[in-house]
Protein backbone atom coordinates (compact mmCIF):
# COMPACT_ATOMS: atom_id res chain seq x y z
CA UNK A 1 0.00 0.00 0.00
CA UNK A 2 1.38 3.24 -1.07
CA UNK A 3 2.12 5.86 1.94
CA UNK A 4 -0.20 8.35 2.71
CA UNK A 5 0.95 12.04 3.07
CA UNK A 6 -0.59 15.12 4.62
CA UNK A 7 -0.56 18.30 3.02
CA UNK A 8 1.80 19.51 5.53
CA UNK A 9 4.45 16.41 5.09
CA UNK A 10 4.27 17.21 1.41
CA UNK A 11 4.92 20.94 1.46
CA UNK A 12 7.68 20.12 3.74
CA UNK A 13 9.04 17.44 1.39
CA UNK A 14 8.85 19.93 -1.39
CA UNK A 15 10.32 23.05 0.19
CA UNK A 16 13.14 20.46 1.38
CA UNK A 17 13.74 19.65 -2.35
CA UNK A 18 13.05 23.26 -3.91
CA UNK A 19 15.26 24.97 -1.41
CA UNK A 20 17.96 22.37 -1.56
CA UNK A 21 18.30 22.65 -4.73
CA UNK A 22 18.27 26.38 -5.45
CA UNK A 23 20.13 27.79 -2.56
CA UNK A 24 21.75 30.55 -4.41
CA UNK A 25 20.07 32.11 -7.74
CA UNK A 26 20.14 35.03 -10.22
CA UNK A 27 16.75 35.86 -11.99
CA UNK A 28 16.57 38.58 -14.06
CA UNK A 29 12.81 39.86 -15.49
CA UNK A 30 10.47 42.60 -14.92
CA UNK A 31 8.51 43.82 -11.62
CA UNK A 32 4.88 43.51 -11.67
CA UNK A 33 1.95 43.32 -8.58
CA UNK A 34 4.40 45.67 -6.50
CA UNK A 35 3.30 45.93 -2.96
CA UNK A 36 5.45 47.87 0.20
CA UNK A 37 3.71 46.81 3.51
CA UNK A 38 3.71 49.09 6.52
CA UNK A 39 6.72 46.93 7.82
CA UNK A 40 8.96 47.77 5.00
CA UNK A 41 8.74 44.85 3.21
CA UNK A 42 8.38 44.46 -0.19
CA UNK A 43 6.40 42.15 -1.82
CA UNK A 44 6.30 42.11 -5.75
CA UNK A 45 6.00 39.45 -8.90
CA UNK A 46 8.90 38.76 -11.27
CA UNK A 47 7.92 38.03 -15.05
CA UNK A 48 8.80 37.89 -18.47
CA UNK A 49 6.91 37.29 -21.76
CA UNK A 50 6.27 32.98 -20.81
CA UNK A 51 6.27 32.95 -17.07
CA UNK A 52 6.45 34.63 -13.48
CA UNK A 53 6.53 33.80 -9.86
CA UNK A 54 6.56 35.41 -6.51
CA UNK A 55 9.25 37.22 -4.56
CA UNK A 56 9.99 39.08 -1.55
CA UNK A 57 12.77 41.87 0.13
CA UNK A 58 12.63 42.30 3.61
CA UNK A 59 13.39 45.19 4.92
CA UNK A 60 16.76 43.98 6.25
CA UNK A 61 18.00 43.86 2.98
CA UNK A 62 16.29 47.04 1.20
CA UNK A 63 19.48 49.11 2.60
CA UNK A 64 21.26 48.89 -0.48
CA UNK A 65 18.40 50.24 -2.42
CA UNK A 66 18.66 53.79 -3.82
CA UNK A 67 15.44 54.15 -4.98
CA UNK A 68 12.42 51.89 -4.29
CA UNK A 69 11.71 49.60 -7.57
CA UNK A 70 8.34 50.27 -9.23
CA UNK A 71 5.79 48.20 -11.77
CA UNK A 72 7.55 47.64 -14.86
CA UNK A 73 11.07 47.88 -13.97
CA UNK A 74 13.43 44.96 -15.02
CA UNK A 75 15.42 44.71 -12.30
CA UNK A 76 18.19 41.62 -11.64
CA UNK A 77 17.89 40.13 -8.62
CA UNK A 78 20.10 37.91 -6.42
CA UNK A 79 18.75 35.20 -3.80
CA UNK A 80 17.20 32.14 -2.75
CA UNK A 81 14.01 29.69 -3.29
CA UNK A 82 11.99 29.65 -0.58
CA UNK A 83 8.47 27.53 -0.06
CA UNK A 84 5.56 29.60 1.84
CA UNK A 85 3.81 26.72 3.53
CA UNK A 86 0.95 28.24 4.97
CA UNK A 87 -0.18 29.41 1.24
CA UNK A 88 1.78 26.48 -0.58
CA UNK A 89 3.19 29.12 -2.73
CA UNK A 90 6.91 29.08 -3.90
CA UNK A 91 9.06 32.35 -4.19
CA UNK A 92 12.39 33.95 -4.30
CA UNK A 93 13.77 35.39 -1.02
CA UNK A 94 15.28 38.36 -2.47
CA UNK A 95 18.66 39.05 -0.98
CA UNK A 96 20.03 42.11 -3.29
CA UNK A 97 18.38 43.85 -6.05
CA UNK A 98 19.45 46.17 -8.81
CA UNK A 99 18.05 47.42 -11.94
CA UNK A 100 18.92 46.17 -15.47
CA UNK A 101 22.51 48.30 -16.40
CA UNK A 102 23.62 48.29 -13.00
CA UNK A 103 22.57 44.76 -13.01
CA UNK A 104 24.84 43.15 -15.36
CA UNK A 105 27.63 44.50 -13.72
CA UNK A 106 26.13 43.00 -10.20
CA UNK A 107 26.62 40.06 -12.67
CA UNK A 108 29.84 39.95 -13.78
CA UNK A 109 31.11 40.76 -10.39
CA UNK A 110 29.38 37.66 -9.33
CA UNK A 111 30.96 35.46 -11.88
CA UNK A 112 34.47 36.82 -11.30
CA UNK A 113 33.94 36.51 -7.43
CA UNK A 114 32.87 32.49 -8.35
CA UNK A 115 35.43 32.10 -10.63
CA UNK A 116 38.48 33.40 -8.12
CA UNK A 117 37.01 31.52 -5.16
CA UNK A 118 37.08 28.50 -6.86
CA UNK A 119 41.15 29.36 -7.73
CA UNK A 120 41.53 29.36 -4.23
CA UNK A 121 41.84 33.38 -4.38
CA UNK A 122 40.24 34.05 -1.69
CA UNK A 123 41.67 30.81 1.01
CA UNK A 124 42.87 32.41 4.66
CA UNK A 125 45.84 30.21 4.25
CA UNK A 126 46.69 32.17 1.41
CA UNK A 127 46.58 35.51 3.21
CA UNK A 128 50.38 36.97 4.29
CA UNK A 129 50.46 38.74 7.69
CA UNK A 130 50.98 42.51 8.00
CA UNK A 131 54.16 43.60 9.47
CA UNK A 132 53.70 45.05 12.90
CA UNK A 133 56.01 48.02 12.88
CA UNK A 134 55.83 48.77 9.03
CA UNK A 135 58.84 51.00 8.59
CA UNK A 136 57.97 51.94 5.03
CA UNK A 137 53.64 52.10 4.31
CA UNK A 138 53.19 52.42 0.54
CA UNK A 139 49.25 53.59 -0.39
CA UNK A 140 47.99 53.34 -4.26
CA UNK A 141 45.23 55.85 -4.65
CA UNK A 142 44.31 59.13 -6.19
CA UNK A 143 46.81 62.07 -5.04
CA UNK A 144 43.80 64.68 -5.26
CA UNK A 145 41.60 62.64 -2.99
CA UNK A 146 40.24 62.69 0.61
CA UNK A 147 41.58 59.41 0.78
CA UNK A 148 45.27 60.31 1.41
CA UNK A 149 44.69 63.31 3.65
CA UNK A 150 42.68 60.78 5.63
CA UNK A 151 45.53 58.42 5.98
CA UNK A 152 48.22 61.07 6.19
CA UNK A 153 46.30 62.37 9.54
CA UNK A 154 45.72 58.74 11.23
CA UNK A 155 49.23 57.38 10.61
CA UNK A 156 50.49 61.06 12.46
CA UNK A 157 48.06 60.97 14.97
CA UNK A 158 49.01 57.13 15.91
CA UNK A 159 52.45 56.06 14.71
CA UNK A 160 55.71 57.97 14.54
CA UNK A 161 59.25 57.29 12.38
CA UNK A 162 57.29 55.77 9.77
CA UNK A 163 57.55 56.77 6.17
CA UNK A 164 54.57 57.11 3.14
CA UNK A 165 55.28 56.54 -0.22
CA UNK A 166 51.99 57.17 -2.19
CA UNK A 167 51.84 55.49 -5.99
CA UNK A 168 49.68 58.28 -7.72
CA UNK A 169 46.66 56.10 -9.40
CA UNK A 170 43.33 57.53 -11.53
CA UNK A 171 40.65 55.09 -9.21
CA UNK A 172 37.58 55.12 -11.57
CA UNK A 173 37.51 55.27 -15.15
CA UNK A 174 39.36 54.17 -18.23
CA UNK A 175 42.38 53.29 -17.67
CA UNK A 176 42.16 53.01 -13.97
CA UNK A 177 42.11 49.50 -13.31
CA UNK A 178 45.57 49.26 -15.24
CA UNK A 179 47.06 51.88 -13.37
CA UNK A 180 46.48 49.96 -9.80
CA UNK A 181 47.60 46.76 -10.96
CA UNK A 182 50.88 48.48 -12.34
CA UNK A 183 51.42 50.55 -9.31
CA UNK A 184 51.13 47.40 -7.33
CA UNK A 185 53.88 45.13 -9.58
CA UNK A 186 56.01 48.65 -9.16
CA UNK A 187 55.75 48.10 -5.38
CA UNK A 188 56.82 44.62 -5.47
CA UNK A 189 59.68 44.76 -8.42
CA UNK A 190 61.77 47.51 -6.28
CA UNK A 191 60.27 45.86 -2.45
CA UNK A 192 59.39 49.67 -1.86
CA UNK A 193 57.25 49.10 1.17
CA UNK A 194 56.51 47.13 4.38
CA UNK A 195 52.96 46.96 3.44
CA UNK A 196 50.49 48.45 1.07
CA UNK A 197 47.20 50.60 1.40
CA UNK A 198 45.21 50.34 -1.93
CA UNK A 199 41.85 51.99 -2.15
CA UNK A 200 39.29 54.67 -2.47
CA UNK A 201 36.12 56.45 -1.05
CA UNK A 202 32.95 54.39 -1.72
CA UNK A 203 30.74 55.26 -4.48
CA UNK A 204 28.33 53.14 -6.71
CA UNK A 205 29.27 50.13 -8.43
CA UNK A 206 29.94 52.07 -11.54
CA UNK A 207 32.19 53.94 -9.56
CA UNK A 208 34.03 50.89 -7.74
CA UNK A 209 34.37 49.43 -11.31
CA UNK A 210 38.00 49.26 -11.56
CA UNK A 211 38.54 47.45 -8.27
CA UNK A 212 35.88 44.57 -9.59
CA UNK A 213 38.50 44.13 -12.27
CA UNK A 214 40.19 40.51 -13.02
CA UNK A 215 43.59 42.40 -13.34
CA UNK A 216 43.47 44.48 -10.02
CA UNK A 217 42.86 41.15 -8.67
CA UNK A 218 45.79 39.04 -10.19
CA UNK A 219 48.46 41.88 -9.45
CA UNK A 220 46.46 41.72 -5.72
CA UNK A 221 47.04 38.11 -5.49
CA UNK A 222 50.57 38.03 -7.39
CA UNK A 223 51.56 40.74 -4.70
CA UNK A 224 54.92 39.74 -2.34
CA UNK A 225 54.34 42.28 -0.19
CA UNK A 226 50.85 42.61 2.41
CA UNK A 227 47.81 44.28 0.63
CA UNK A 228 45.40 46.07 3.04
CA UNK A 229 42.60 46.76 0.52
CA UNK A 230 40.40 49.79 1.30
CA UNK A 231 37.80 50.59 -1.24
CA UNK A 232 34.15 52.10 -0.66
CA UNK A 233 32.35 52.20 2.83
CA UNK A 234 31.75 49.45 5.27
CA UNK A 235 28.45 48.26 3.51
CA UNK A 236 30.60 48.23 -0.39
CA UNK A 237 32.72 45.00 -1.01
CA UNK A 238 34.25 44.62 -4.37
CA UNK A 239 36.94 41.76 -5.89
CA UNK A 240 39.72 43.39 -4.47
CA UNK A 241 38.54 43.22 -0.75
CA UNK A 242 38.36 39.17 -0.86
CA UNK A 243 41.71 38.79 -2.40
CA UNK A 244 43.40 41.48 -0.32
CA UNK A 245 45.28 39.86 2.90
CA UNK A 246 42.98 42.40 4.85
CA UNK A 247 39.89 44.08 3.91
CA UNK A 248 39.65 47.26 5.64
CA UNK A 249 35.99 49.17 6.08
CA UNK A 250 37.23 52.76 4.60
CA UNK A 251 41.20 53.89 3.93
CA UNK A 252 41.38 55.60 7.61
CA UNK A 253 40.43 52.33 8.88
CA UNK A 254 43.08 50.78 6.65
CA UNK A 255 45.54 53.51 8.73
CA UNK A 256 44.78 52.57 11.60
CA UNK A 257 45.24 48.82 11.10
CA UNK A 258 48.74 49.06 9.70
CA UNK A 259 49.94 51.72 12.37
CA UNK A 260 50.48 51.21 15.70
CA UNK A 261 48.61 53.78 18.55
CA UNK A 262 51.43 55.16 20.28
CA UNK A 263 49.25 56.08 23.43
CA UNK A 264 48.30 52.28 22.89
CA UNK A 265 51.68 50.64 22.61
CA UNK A 266 53.07 52.58 25.42
CA UNK A 267 49.92 51.59 27.94
CA UNK A 268 50.74 48.14 26.91
CA UNK A 269 54.37 48.18 27.52
CA UNK A 270 53.48 49.78 30.97
CA UNK A 271 51.23 47.33 31.71
CA UNK A 272 53.37 44.47 30.71
CA UNK A 273 55.89 46.13 33.08
CA UNK A 274 53.35 46.14 35.65
CA UNK A 275 52.58 42.90 35.64
CA UNK A 276 55.99 41.20 35.29
CA UNK A 277 56.84 43.38 38.16
CA UNK A 278 54.09 42.17 40.23
CA UNK A 279 54.44 38.72 39.19
CA UNK A 280 58.47 38.90 39.82
CA UNK A 281 57.32 40.05 43.51
CA UNK A 282 54.85 36.97 43.89
CA UNK A 283 57.33 34.61 43.03
CA UNK A 284 60.49 36.27 44.80
CA UNK A 285 57.74 36.08 48.17
CA UNK A 286 56.33 32.65 47.19
CA UNK A 287 60.43 31.51 47.17
CA UNK A 288 61.03 33.60 50.03
CA UNK A 289 58.33 31.71 52.00
CA UNK A 290 59.41 28.14 50.83
CA UNK A 291 63.24 28.95 51.41
CA UNK A 292 61.93 29.93 55.17
CA UNK A 293 59.82 26.33 55.30
CA UNK A 294 62.54 24.46 54.21
CA UNK A 295 64.64 26.07 56.93
CA UNK A 296 62.64 25.51 59.75
CA UNK A 297 62.77 21.54 58.81
CA UNK A 298 64.43 20.17 61.60
CA UNK A 299 67.05 17.91 59.04
CA UNK A 300 67.75 21.44 57.88
CA UNK A 301 68.07 23.26 61.69
CA UNK A 302 71.75 22.06 62.01
CA UNK A 303 73.92 21.32 59.42
CA UNK A 304 75.27 18.10 61.47
CA UNK A 305 71.81 16.53 60.72
CA UNK A 306 72.67 15.94 57.70
CA UNK A 307 76.71 16.02 57.55
CA UNK A 308 76.79 14.53 60.94
CA UNK A 309 76.78 10.95 58.96
CA UNK A 310 79.47 11.89 56.42
CA UNK A 311 81.74 13.20 59.23
CA UNK A 312 81.73 10.24 60.93
CA UNK A 313 82.24 8.03 57.47
CA UNK A 314 85.18 10.67 56.85
CA UNK A 315 86.39 10.08 60.08
CA UNK A 316 86.16 6.07 59.89
CA UNK A 317 87.74 6.13 56.50
CA UNK A 318 90.46 8.45 58.04
CA UNK A 319 91.32 6.19 60.81
CA UNK A 320 91.01 3.17 58.75
CA UNK A 321 93.48 5.21 56.35
CA UNK A 322 96.14 6.16 59.26
CA UNK A 323 95.85 2.36 60.38
CA UNK A 324 96.80 0.76 57.31
CA UNK A 325 99.63 2.85 56.33
CA UNK A 326 100.96 2.74 60.06
CA UNK A 327 100.37 -1.49 59.13
CA UNK A 328 102.40 -0.87 55.96
CA UNK A 329 104.91 1.11 57.01
CA UNK A 330 105.68 -1.21 59.90
CA UNK A 331 105.66 -3.95 57.85
CA UNK A 332 107.92 -2.12 55.17
CA UNK A 333 110.04 -1.25 57.96
CA UNK A 334 110.15 -4.78 59.22
CA UNK A 335 111.02 -6.12 56.10
CA UNK A 336 113.96 -3.42 55.76
CA UNK A 337 115.18 -4.46 59.04
CA UNK A 338 115.53 -8.00 57.85
CA UNK A 339 116.98 -7.04 54.51
CA UNK A 340 119.59 -4.67 56.38
CA UNK A 341 120.31 -8.39 58.61
CA UNK A 342 120.76 -9.89 55.42
CA UNK A 343 122.75 -7.39 53.52
CA UNK A 344 125.19 -7.23 56.59
CA UNK A 345 126.02 -11.22 56.87
CA UNK A 346 127.09 -10.69 53.26
CA UNK A 347 129.87 -8.14 54.70
CA UNK A 348 133.65 -10.32 54.90
CA UNK A 349 134.23 -9.50 58.32
CA UNK A 350 130.17 -10.30 59.44
CA UNK A 351 130.71 -13.98 57.59
CA UNK A 352 134.25 -14.45 59.73
CA UNK A 353 132.44 -13.26 62.66
CA UNK A 354 129.95 -15.46 61.93
CA UNK A 355 132.18 -18.60 60.91
CA UNK A 356 133.95 -18.02 63.98
CA UNK A 357 131.04 -18.02 66.44
CA UNK A 358 129.91 -21.30 64.70
CA UNK A 359 133.10 -22.51 64.66
CA UNK A 360 133.56 -22.25 68.16
CA UNK A 361 129.87 -23.96 69.08
CA UNK A 362 130.73 -26.77 66.88
CA UNK A 363 134.06 -27.00 68.80
CA UNK A 364 132.10 -26.78 71.83
CA UNK A 365 129.94 -29.69 70.73
CA UNK A 366 132.78 -31.36 70.03
CA UNK A 367 134.17 -31.18 73.22
CA UNK A 368 130.93 -32.28 74.75
CA UNK A 369 130.37 -35.26 72.99
CA UNK A 370 134.75 -36.22 73.94
CA UNK A 371 134.47 -39.71 75.89
CA UNK A 372 137.31 -38.31 78.16
CA UNK A 373 135.21 -35.69 79.26
CA UNK A 374 133.11 -38.79 80.38
CA UNK A 375 135.95 -40.78 82.00
CA UNK A 376 136.70 -37.25 84.77
CA UNK A 377 133.32 -38.23 86.13
CA UNK A 378 134.64 -41.95 87.44
CA UNK A 379 134.22 -44.24 83.95
CA UNK A 380 137.04 -45.60 82.32
CA UNK A 381 137.45 -47.74 78.82
CA UNK A 382 138.30 -51.08 78.77
CA UNK A 383 140.79 -51.85 75.84
CA UNK A 384 141.70 -55.52 74.74
CA UNK A 385 145.79 -55.70 75.03
CA UNK A 386 146.41 -58.05 71.92
CA UNK A 387 144.01 -55.84 69.55
CA UNK A 388 144.03 -52.11 71.73
CA UNK A 389 140.22 -52.33 70.74
CA UNK A 390 137.52 -51.25 72.44
CA UNK A 391 135.77 -53.65 74.40
CA UNK A 392 132.14 -53.41 74.22
CA UNK A 393 130.69 -56.63 75.66
CA UNK A 394 131.35 -58.89 78.77
CA UNK A 395 130.95 -61.55 75.88
CA UNK A 396 134.31 -60.13 74.08
CA UNK A 397 135.84 -61.27 77.53
CA UNK A 398 137.88 -64.58 78.83
CA UNK A 399 138.60 -65.15 82.45
CA UNK A 400 142.21 -64.50 83.27
CA UNK A 401 142.53 -62.22 79.79
CA UNK A 402 144.55 -59.67 80.49
CA UNK A 403 143.35 -55.76 79.33
CA UNK A 404 144.02 -52.31 80.40
CA UNK A 405 141.77 -49.55 81.06
CA UNK A 406 141.60 -45.90 80.02
CA UNK A 407 140.77 -43.27 82.73
CA UNK A 408 140.76 -39.38 82.52
CA UNK A 409 144.34 -39.35 83.78
CA UNK A 410 146.11 -42.40 82.52
CA UNK A 411 146.18 -46.85 81.57
CA UNK A 412 145.79 -49.30 84.33
CA UNK A 413 146.65 -52.40 83.19
CA UNK A 414 144.82 -55.23 85.21
CA UNK A 415 143.71 -59.40 84.78
CA UNK A 416 139.87 -60.34 84.31
CA UNK A 417 139.42 -62.81 87.68
CA UNK A 418 135.79 -63.12 87.01
CA UNK A 419 133.19 -62.49 84.75
CA UNK A 420 129.68 -61.56 85.52
CA UNK A 421 126.58 -61.35 83.58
Amino acid sequence: MEEILTVTQLTAAIKKFLEGKFPFVFVKGEISNFKEQASGHLYFTLKDQESQISAVLFKGNTRGLKALPKNGDQVLIKGEMSVYSPRGNYQILVRELQFIGIGELLLKWHELKLKLEQKGWFAKEKKKHLPKHPKVIGVITSPTGAVIQDILNILKRRSAGFKLLLNPVRVQGEGAANEIAKAIEQFNQYALADVLIVGRGGGSLEDLAAFNEELVATAIHNSKIPIVSAVGHETDYCIADYVADVRAPTPSAAAEIVSQEKNQLIDFLSNTQGRLRQSLKAQIQHHRLRLKAYKEQPVLSSPYAILGKSYQKLDDYRSDITTAVKHHFHQRKLKFLSLEKQVALFKPLAQVAFLKTKLNQLTAHLQSIDPKNLLKKGYCIPFAENTNSVILSTKELLQGQKIHLLMCDGTLKTTVDEIQI
